[in-house]
């Protein structure tokens, strides 16, 4: 049984809207029944209904959106080859974390540790390697699945929520700005105790989107395991005062976890709750979803969950 989010009648057929996540009985299944955001975008050509087909017809265009990625001769378009990312960012995302993972093992066995750490990992020792602020986002711990996997179950259950509530854009902007500045600032930290770890790892962005979802709906139900019913509240609350502990131990050793970058778990957190709090209102959530998968928040991966959703490279 689910619970509609307009009049909260329960209904074992729900219907999801497309546009805002929404969980709606059959009343109140269509946009305007039920007051979808998305219906104060529907004369805007980057709204939620364009499709990008109307805009090519009135501008004698084939294809493309007339964007920034039509100056480069991009076709985001119906039928171009880009077109299945538009509205799909965050399985963009994951695919990107996918291939970088296998590159970072091949430039390992290749051309060594050294070359790792200058391509993929954001180090207090060489913070003007600017290509790292985005690279050590989309990079994780090497020879091992547990930290990309715990990062990536995150995303992949939480990211598509976000996106379908403030558009593509502005997720891709979110998740690449959180995940940057919580690496930097965890540089940051570590520049002034006097420790030379590297970061690395989509922990900031991932925790941020957990945060931002908090904000909007706390009491949205998270299904560990497909089992057990936990508000998103509690799994926010949990990460928030361990990242909290976790910066008072400069070296995040002992109980809290060894090797993990526990400031910028918190700069994550902080970034999804302001901006959170910012389009609070503006937006509709659904009244539930299933998280499931080994190790999740609050998993058998312990503090941190599954490797810790971020890592610090010595």
């Amino acid at each position: 049984m689910s619970e509609c989010d307009a009049c909260g009648k329960q209904e074992n057929m729900p219907y999801q809207c497309g546009h805002c996540g929404g969980t709606y009985c059959a009343e109140h299944r269509l946009p305007e029944a039920h007051d979808c955001p998305g219906l104060d975008n529907w004369s805007d050509p980057g709204g939620v209904f364009d499709s990008g087909f109307d805009e090519s017809v009135n501008t004698g265009q084939t294809s493309g959106s007339g964007g920034v990625a039509d100056r480069f001769g991009i076709d985001t378009g119906p039928g171009g080859p880009l077109a299945y990312f538009r509205g799909n960012v965050t399985y963009l995302f994951l695919a990107i974390m996918g291939i970088v993972f296998i590159l970072e093992h091949i430039v390992i066995l290749s051309l060594g540790r050294e070359a790792f750490q200058t391509l993929f990992v954001l180090h207090p020792n060489n913070p003007e390697y600017v290509w790292t602020w985005v690279t050590s986002v989309f990079s994780h711990a090497p020879f091992g699945f547990y930290h990309i996997f715990g990062n990536g179950i995150i995303i992949y259950f939480f990211g598509r929520l976000v996106e379908q509530q403030i558009g593509s854009k502005k997720f891709a902007v979110f998740f690449l700005v959180s995940g940057a500045l919580a690496g930097l600032g965890q540089i940051a930290i570590q520049t002034v105790q006097g420790t030379s770890a590297g970061v690395l790892g989509a922990s900031g962005a991932a925790l941020a989107i957990m945060a931002f979802l908090t904000v909007l709906k706390p009491d949205l139900r998270v299904y560990l395991y497909f089992l057990i019913p936990v508000p998103i509240w509690a799994i926010t609350g949990f990460y928030f005062l361990l990242s909290i502990f976790g910066s008072l131990n400069p070296m995040g050793a002992g109980l809290l976890g060894g090797n993990i970058a526990h400031l910028a778990h918190l700069i994550g957190l902080i970034i999804g709750l302001w901006y959170g709090q910012k389009i609070k209102g503006q937006t509709r959530m659904p009244g539930q979803i299933q998280f499931g998968g080994g190790g999740g928040p609050g998993g058998p991966g312990g503090p941190g969950g599954p490797g810790g959703p971020g890592r610090r490279r010595p």
